[in-house]
């Protein structure tokens, strides 16, 4: 397996299962299902915005394909794919 690390990408992904209601079991991202093997790690953010305070739940998760960081905006409800970590070739 080879190791690329990626560009922030930074879009919208579609959360089709989550896992005890909280971790990423499976997304949408340009059309293609991916199943989350393992979450590898989460952490939360939080920073300051004009309309108040903005928090985030972070995800390292790994699939088949690759590895990737998703964020979850808490105040919209709102995924993102933020990073491909690694890809298996």
């Amino acid at each position: 397996m080879a190791t690329v690390r990626g560009a922030p990408i930074n879009e919208p992904i579609l959360v089709t299962a989550k896992e005890h209601g909280y971790f990423p079991k499976a997304f949408v991202w340009r059309g293609q299902r991916h199943a989350v093997q393992a979450v590898e790690q989460c952490w939360t953010t939080a920073r300051r915005h004009w309309r108040g305070r903005v928090e985030q739940h972070c995800f390292r998760v790994r699939t088949a394909e690759a590895t990737f960081v998703l964020s979850q905006d808490l105040t919209r409800d709102a995924w993102r794919i933020d990073q491909v970590i690694s890809r298996k070739r």
